[in-house]
């Protein structure tokens, strides 16, 4: 089965161009089975895609769920939970890596680092904290080793973490346009009908349940203003660290109703 496990929509990303039905056209009409609604912070993508089919799904095209999720210390880590597992933390900014991963784990989910080895603070590998510190890729579950936005040479080294830990290596296009949708995939060796399978599968199998690749996107910000990215990457910190702030009082709240839930 053919996915693009890494995409955004207008419903659900604030840099999201591309409404989701539009994106499901694209990949369908390319031979794709599937996809992973990857919003940042949000599933409001795939809720927009489940209000307009309701529990009628299309039985020849899966969309998954799952978020893009800005760390406070470790980037983005795309989470994919099972089906029916609602966890408002997620859709709020800024937890630390750890505190993410133990909340994933214990309500059976999945999670890994997005591009890890792309651009500084967006990516796991050029942090503050984790740069060059490769012991917290043991408590992933995958990696994202292609990525069409990324360059050959961060893909590479992705794919090099992925083999040394054994773990699955997903591909994906990181498409915020129409026009990049579908040019990272991954090709899975056993059928997926929910996110659960695709869970079950990633702890069964590791590193072999899959393949990736692609194609490289030509049109990012980054290839378009060059040295200027470096600005914009800033800004997107601060913006990430403000947002972080401003959602401190609700993600302690739900926080607290989480860990009291668990005693």
């Amino acid at each position: 089965m053919k996915f693009d496990m890494h995409c955004h929509t207008k419903e659900g990303s604030l840099d999201g161009k591309a409404p989701i039905e539009e994106m499901i056209g694209i990949l369908k009409e390319r031979g794709f089975d599937g996809m992973l609604i990857s919003d940042h912070d949000s599933y409001n993508g795939y809720r927009a895609w489940k209000k307009a089919h309701g529990e009628q799904p299309d039985k020849e095209f899966l969309v998954l769920k799952g978020v893009e999720y800005d760390t406070i210390d470790a980037g983005h880590i795309l989470v994919i939970m099972p089906e029916g597992v609602k966890l408002k933390i997620l859709e709020l900014r800024g937890l630390p890596v750890h505190f993410l991963i133990d909340i994933v784990h214990r309500n059976g989910g999945i999670l890994g680092p997005a591009h890890p080895c792309g651009e500084k603070y967006l990516s796991i590998m050029n942090t503050r904290k984790h740069r060059n510190q490769l012991a917290v890729m043991d408590r992933f579950d995958f990696l994202e080793g292609f990525n069409a936005c990324e360059s050959p040479e961060s893909n590479a080294a992705a794919m090099e973490i992925a083999a040394s830990y054994g773990k699955p290596a997903f591909g994906g296009s990181d498409a915020h346009k129409a026009d990049c949708v579908g040019m990272g995939y991954t090709i899975f060796a056993e059928d997926i009908r929910c996110e659960s399978d695709l869970i079950r599968l990633v702890k069964e199998k590791g590193h072999e349940l899959c393949s990736c690749g692609g194609e490289y996107y030509a049109g990012t910000t980054k290839q378009k203003i060059g040295r200027a990215n470096e600005l914009l990457v800033d800004g997107f910190w601060i913006y990430n660290r403000l947002g972080s702030m401003m959602r401190h009082r609700k993600r302690k709240l739900e926080l607290r109703k989480y860990y009291i839930r668990l005693k």
